[in-house]
């Protein structure tokens, strides 16, 4: 007798299985796929679609057409709560889910603690769909004056957006806004010297001012307050200060990491619950702690479907091996880039065609499922 498999969300980790969605159906298994939208956004090309590089279309997956063409169910909403002694998840609609086997590909957010206003003109980097209101924001805006966008946070999202953020006003705009980045004590501070000077000269040199030594106290519409007490008027401000796993493990009693994201062992497998797995930002790999970047979740891929299948059919589960150095790209938004792996590092135009051709390739791969 069949058994039922769940995937919570579409996101990098859970692609493969995606794919193979009829797999599972064909050995009588049934799968339900639960996630907020009916596309899933490809966060590596989010700030070229801000700057116009690239329409929404380009860098979406259509998750429920994908899920519903090969047999599976798609629920459109989101997990409240996780019962696992019950196997059991609470929907935030009221709706419950039982499952055997469980996947969760949940992502992350950009933690708000100091914003004390929900107010408008404030974004966060993710989900990808901010992005879009705050294009269509900052053209509404640039078109009557010119305008203010601060961007916080110091690492590789807000200097993508920044510069993305020029390449959208430069192209569209009717006004070229003043643009801050507020980056707390260092900008790209966890990367080398050589790369944190190619960024800085790429963004400066466009008139994009960045600040450091100093830190973000608080945030609303309009203002933001540092800790020296100086305030800054903006008309647009995203938050891109670093992302955390949802807050759904801790606060269904799971077994977590620091970080709050589920804690699982070499098979990507819960430590306390084996039919329960995940991937992507929302774990925490208790071997070796990995960076919240998407090329994890992409090598995460056969592994998970693997043990999914694995779990379904009482076979052999495989362990995953995080591999070594990786790729990185930034988009710095006027058609270059900066590369960096082990010792090379590159800027320029040849590195944004690397990286323009690269996530291409991916959205192409997986967009031929639809």
């Amino acid at each position: 007798m069949g058994k039922h498999l769940v995937l919570v969300g579409g996101g990098h980790a859970h692609m493969v299985t995606l794919a193979n969605l009829h797999k599972f159906v064909e050995k009588g298994h049934r799968v339900t796929v639960i996630g907020p939208s009916p596309y899933h956004y490809y966060s590596g090309m989010g700030p070229g679609m801000l700057g116009k590089i690239y329409t929404p279309d380009e860098i979406r997956f259509a998750t429920q057409h994908v899920v519903e063409k090969q047999g599976g169910n798609f629920i459109l909403g989101k997990v409240h709560r996780i019962d696992p002694d019950q196997k059991m998840l609470h929907l935030e609609s009221g709706e419950t889910v039982v499952y055997d086997v469980l996947s969760f590909n949940a992502g992350s957010y950009v933690p708000n603690e100091i914003v004390t206003e929900n107010g408008k003109d404030i974004f966060s980097v993710k989900p990808i769909e901010k992005l879009m209101q705050a294009q269509a924001r900052i053209l509404q805006l640039a078109s009557q004056q010119k305008i203010a966008v601060g961007i916080v946070g110091g690492g590789p999202a807000a200097a993508e957006i920044a510069g993305n953020v020029w390449r959208l006003s430069n192209d569209y705009g009717k006004n070229m806004p003043q643009i801050k980045i507020f980056s707390g004590e260092a900008f790209m501070s966890r990367f080398s010297q050589k790369i944190r000077k190619k960024a800085h000269n790429s963004l400066t040199k466009r008139g994009i001012e960045i600040m450091e030594q100093d830190f973000v106290a608080e945030i609303k519409t309009g203002q933001i307050t540092m800790e020296s007490g100086q305030q800054h008027g903006l008309d647009l401000i995203f938050l891109a200060s670093g992302v955390k796993p949802s807050p759904i493990f801790r606060e269904s009693g799971l077994a977590t990491g620091p970080d709050g994201g589920l804690r699982v062992n070499s098979f990507l497998q819960s430590t306390e619950y084996p039919e329960l797995f995940g991937g992507g930002d929302c774990i925490y790999f208790k071997d070796q702690p990995l960076d919240k970047v998407g090329v994890y979740a992409v090598r995460q891929n056969p592994i998970l479907y693997h043990n999914l299948m694995a779990a379904l059919e009482e076979t052999e589960l495989q362990p995953f091996d995080p591999g070594g150095e990786y790729l990185l790209i930034f988009n710095m938004g006027d058609d270059t880039g900066i590369l960096q792996k082990k010792w090379l590092t590159l800027d320029g135009r040849l590195a944004f065609i690397i990286k323009d051709y690269i996530d291409r390739k991916f959205m192409k791969k997986f967009q031929s499922l639809e």
